[in-house]
């Protein structure tokens, strides 16, 4: 089903997201049950930065819908390129979307990601849901094997195509669970196992961000030549504090993000 309105596509969003990652649903549903108010601090995408597929490409149905960009961020070990934006209605989601750095990859995988882009039918991308269109694209497990031997990120945009790679419960909603600490406690206590890549929380009040993050689930995945079994998507969890200033914190955490990134590795 199209949707042309921001309502319309966050929702689509978020079915599709807990279709594929029903642990999240479970969280939600536990915390629900907690008593607690559960609201969306960030959804972040992923993409290639192909002319066709850059992250200005894909932010334009959110700043269509009054978004506005607001940081960007280098994370020159896994060759990525992230900008952050915000809604002036707080109430929304922030949207945070990664793109990867082609040109630092070798012609192989360059070769792989061209041909898949080019199956896109011409224009699709510029279709308003087009960040819940899911894989627009036909990918063999020998593609997906040859692109996890440089980047895990080349591999999981390739497997999964253009739909959230994670949303994130905003701690400083919650009224028990208020400390991250304790929250993944309560997690693990329920069990949800915890990307411990870098502690199991990243940042600090210092920073003024700290997060956390279930692993991906392994979900069965079909390929035009077979199926794998393979990481999918995770849930994450935000805490943020004033700045100096007095207001609240609302961008990201350079090494904090490439922490959560290994979220959806291989192996763990």
């Amino acid at each position: 089903m199209t949707v042309k309105t921001l309502s319309g596509l966050l929702d689509k969003m978020w079915k599709d997201y807990v279709d594929i990652n029903p642990l999240a649903q479970k969280i939600y549903d536990l915390l629900s049950k907690e008593g607690e108010q559960v609201l969306n601090d960030h959804i972040a995408l992923r993409t290639f930065n192909h002319p066709r597929l850059t992250l200005d490409v894909i932010s334009r149905p959110f700043l269509e819908s009054g978004y506005k960009y607001c940081g960007d961020y280098h994370f020159p070990e896994k060759k990525l390129y992230a900008k952050h934006y915000e809604h002036s209605d707080s109430s929304l989601p922030t949207i945070f979307i990664s793109e990867l750095k082609l040109e630092e990859f070798s012609p192989a995988l360059n070769q792989i990601i061209n041909r898949l882009v080019s199956e896109i039918p011409k224009g699709k991308e510029l279709e308003f849901d087009f960040m819940s269109a899911g894989r627009p694209w036909s990918v063999s497990t020998k593609d997906y094997n040859d692109l996890m031997k440089e980047s895990d990120y080349a591999a999981w945009v390739a497997a999964f195509g253009y739909r959230p790679n994670h949303f994130t419960v905003l701690i400083n909603a919650l009224k028990k669970h208020t400390d991250i600490l304790e929250l993944n406690t309560f997690l693990k206590t329920n069990g949800f196992k915890l990307n411990a890549s870098g502690g199991e929380v990243k940042g600090s009040k210092e920073v003024y961000l700290e997060q956390s993050s279930t692993l991906a689930n392994n979900i069965e995945v079909a390929f035009t030549d077979g199926k794998l079994t393979i990481p999918a998507c995770y849930y994450e969890f935000a805490k943020r504090y004033p700045t100096k200033d007095g207001s609240l914190y609302t961008g990201f955490v350079a090494t904090s993000a490439d922490k959560i990134f290994e979220s959806t590795r291989h192996g763990q």
